[in-house]
């Protein structure tokens, strides 16, 4: 269950998340940051490519990595620290 506070939060409160991301989360149906709690990172990158298309920028899967790492500890880390892992999950590093 999710409280009032939880929905008074904005997605742009979020660390790397900006108005063009939000918007985007917004239209596959994700308004709060408690919706992303939980939620695989890749599998919402490949859900934004009905949107974004099918070549949207693998930086939308940092910043989704980097959301989940702060939802999960608290740290804010720039989404580009974040890079070496998002290229294992796309499968561009061995």
């Amino acid at each position: 269950m999710h409280t009032k506070q939880d929905q008074s939060l904005k997605l742009e409160d979020l660390p790397n998340i900006g108005k063009s991301i939000a918007a985007d989360l917004r239209a596959i149906g994700i308004k709060y940051p408690y919706q992303l709690t939980g939620r695989d990172p890749l599998a919402i990158y490949n859900e934004l490519s009905g949107i974004m298309g099918p070549r949207h920028d693998p930086c939308v899967l940092y910043t989704l990595i980097s959301v989940k790492h702060f939802l999960e500890s608290g740290d804010a880390l720039p989404w580009w620290k974040l890079t070496g892992q998002g290229r294992k999950l796309l499968g561009m590093v061995t």
